[in-house]
């Protein structure tokens, strides 16, 4: 075999594809890629001081263990062309067909993305990317092979470019190689990814591991003998490997606290048989000789993991009392467990490879699944949030009734699992039952828990709390969608009903008002699709309904419609007064205190004559009256009436400090009262708005100068709505 980062030829590439795949008129397209490749590349050298072609070669070469297909060997080969040799992609279709180009391509649009989650600016990119990979899965095992070979020579690059590719490949790509079963790759990767991110840590497993070489393989040698003649003595044909464990992998269990000599499989056998029940044959009689550990046995036979990875785990006490870890599996299991999805490549079949795979990825592979969920996210941030938190952390397995998998993000609920069973499922769902008990809908799921979710027809959908409960992205984004769906049917009959009782109040008929002629009037100046939509904004309060009837009817008042909708919406209840404000020439007219700037005595003011509403008193420096000409009218206070008055006052305060007692006390030195208080919070700051009753702008002055000496207080100032 070719050692790693060997120099290696077009030749030797050939002789090893040869091996599992001897058409001629394959190795010739692959030995033409590799010439058009090298032409590409003249003159071209790596850091290595090596020519680039043996970049593409090696990584061409890394995909032959896997048994790579004819295509994805000349996209591995050619997979730099369109990024570093300005060829157009026509030409890579035209020379090798239209499925090599899409490969290349996709791996060009993958090698451009910067996966640092600090990096938003090509979130956009990153998510037509990831969601593109679903279309062929061959473009992310070219790239786990590129980055495989790139991490063997990572020692050309300088420190910090070593961590920083270390750590994105830890992140990012270990997680995938992992779904995709592909174990060979996933620990080679991870054990190269802790020698640049921590080289202490790794030399020192391998130091550790060095001085105790030859202990262990003596007592696996010994093991390996015992057990071969148990299993030849029952006529069992096998074949048995020491497993040797990786650095990364003892490094996790040390960095959960473990010591050395307290990690069971260092100690590692992997047996081999023809048939599923040979396993359970094999485990029996091992267990009859060895006594296993208690609680670490695992059956991934009969439950297999969602990676398709199947085989027995099991831990004994073994030849001179060291423990064993013992994995049982067929040949065809240990190919799928090396291999993964790539394992289904096959040679033999009819029809298109592409297919087999497909076919393979959608019945076995919900990771894909999941990016394409995925994309239905409302902005990148949240996208690029969601592939790392969904998609990247711990997963547990847990099975529907009938025994099928069920592949959910640790922390994951009966919420999730029901919508990740079907969006129906979702919302007609009233209950869950896990493992047979009654469990509230915020259980967290544990593994291998058996979920049975609880529906009925009649039920009216999901509950608006059940966003907070969920975990996965896709829940949370199924159960927005169906209330965005319930609040656009409300919205749109609120408005229609809005807009039928105002024309009632303006004796307009509506059929006569909602002419064709009439409608695309209101459509086009609303800047709608259609009627219902303007029906909708009605409802939803982004349209008001004055001016909407105004499109037609052609009356400038819109202004005149939005002060009256405030002062007839507002919560805190204005006095209606007849003599304490003075119009001058009129005695007997109704007179309001407007509510969006709320006018108190001693501000100057002025009125503005209503239809049908008498007359609205606005302070002077009110926006909502700057630009009007008509209808304003001089009014005054009449200082023989005192009363108290609501104005708003805006209190905005250092974040948690807890100032309102504070503040209230405050009141006691004045002459006023709070009437209501409502406190908003942000990140930087608390911010109390308050609605008080005064009696005069001078009491209102003294108690913000009394509030601005509160230490913490950053800002005090009166409220114009």
């Amino acid at each position: 075999m070719t050692k790693k980062n060997a120099h290696i030829t077009i030749d030797d590439l050939l002789k090893t594809v040869s091996t599992y795949m001897n058409r001629p008129n394959e190795l010739k397209l692959i030995e033409d890629a590799y010439q058009y490749a090298a032409e590409k590349h003249f003159g071209i050298k790596r850091l290595t001081g090596e020519d680039y072609i043996e970049h593409p070669l090696q990584v061409a070469y890394i995909l032959t263990k896997i048994n790579a297909d004819t295509e994805t060997l000349c996209a591995a080969l050619l997979h730099d062309i369109l990024e570093d040799c300005d060829t157009p992609k026509a030409e890579l279709e035209e020379k090798f067909g239209m499925t090599v180009a899409n490969l290349v391509d996709g791996v060009t649009k993958i090698n451009k993305l910067n996966f640092d989650n600090g990096t938003n600016a090509t979130s956009a990119t990153h998510r037509k990317i990831l969601v593109g990979l679903c279309e062929d899965v061959r473009v992310i095992i070219i790239k786990l092979a590129d980055r495989l070979h790139n991490m063997r020579t990572l020692w050309v690059h300088p420190e910090e470019k070593q961590k920083e590719k270390a750590k994105e490949t830890l992140d990012i790509l270990t997680p995938i190689a992992s779904r995709l079963g592909m174990n060979h790759f996933k620990s080679e990767l991870e054990d190269l990814s802790l020698r640049y991110l921590k080289p202490e840590i790794y030399f020192g497993i391998a130091e550790e591991l060095s001085q105790t070489k030859v202990e262990r393989d003596n007592a696996v040698n010994e093991m390996m003998k015992k057990v071969s003649e148990i299993l030849a003595k029952n006529s069992i044909p096998h074949q048995i490997k020491g497993r040797a464990k990786s650095i990364y992998s003892i490094y996790k269990k040390l960095d959960k606290g473990k010591k050395f000599n307290e990690i069971y499989d260092l100690l590692a056998l992997r047996v081999f048989v023809n048939t599923e029940q040979e396993c359970y044959q094999a485990l029996g009689l091992i267990h009859a000789m060895y006594r296993p550990i208690p609680k670490r046995f695992k059956d991934y036979i009969a439950m297999p993991k969602t990676n398709m990875y199947q085989s027995l785990h099991t831990t004994v006490f073994g030849f001179d009392g060291y423990l064993f870890e013992i994995q049982i599996r067929t040949y065809e299991m240990d190919e799928v467990a090396e291999r993964g999805i790539a394992s289904h490549w096959s040679y033999k079949e009819k029809g298109s490879t592409v297919a087999v795979m497909q076919n393979t990825m959608e019945q076995k592979l919900q990771f894909f699944r999941s990016i394409m969920e995925l994309n239905e996210e409302p902005n990148d941030e949240q996208f690029m949030k969601s592939v790392t938190e969904d998609i990247f952390k711990d997963t547990i397995y847990v099975y529907t009734p009938a025994g099928d998998v069920i592949e959910l993000p640790a922390g994951a609920t009966p919420i999730d699992f029901a919508y990740k069973v079907h969006s129906g499922v979702g919302d007609k769902m009233v209950g869950a039952l896990v493992n047979n008990n009654i469990v509230p809908l915020d259980y967290e799921l544990q593994n291998q828990d058996i979920v049975k979710i609880n529906t009925n027809k009649n039920a009216i959908g999901p509950s608006r709390e059940w966003i907070h409960m969920a975990k996965t992205t896709q829940a949370k984004n199924k159960i927005r969608t169906f209330y965005r769906k319930m609040d656009k049917e409300e919205n749109l009959k609120k408005g229609e009903e809005i807009l039928a009782k105002e024309l009632r109040k303006r004796k307009i008929a509506f059929n006569d008002f909602l002419s064709n002629e009439n409608s695309n009037k209101i459509v086009m100046e609303s800047k709608c699709e259609d009627l219902n939509e303007v029906y909708r904004n009605i409802g939803s309060g982004k349209l008001a309904v004055g001016s909407v009837i105004n499109m037609v009817t052609e009356e400038n008042n819109t202004k005149e419609e939005i002060i009256l909708r405030k002062t007839q919406n507002k919560e805190v209840v204005l006095p209606t007064v007849k003599n304490d404000i003075v119009v001058e020439g009129i005695d007997a007219i109704k007179v309001n205190v407007a509510s969006c700037c709320k006018p108190i005595p001693g501000d100057r003011i002025m009125g503005y004559i209503t239809k049908g509403y008498g007359i609205t008193v606005h302070r002077m420096v009110c926006p909502n009256i700057q630009e009007l000409e008509e209808r304003i009218i001089d009014v005054k206070w009449n200082t023989k009436i005192a009363k108290h008055y609501p104005t708003n006052i805006i209190v905005r305060t250092m974040k948690n400090a807890n100032l309102l007692l504070d503040i209230i006390a405050k009141t006691s030195n004045s002459n006023l009262s709070v009437q209501s208080i409502n406190t908003l919070h942000s990140t930087n700051d608390t911010t109390y708005d308050i609605t008080v009753l005064v009696e005069s702008k001078e009491t209102l002055i003294k108690f913000i100068n009394e509030i601005e000496q509160i230490p913490n207080v950053l800002e005090v100032k009166r409220l114009i709505k």
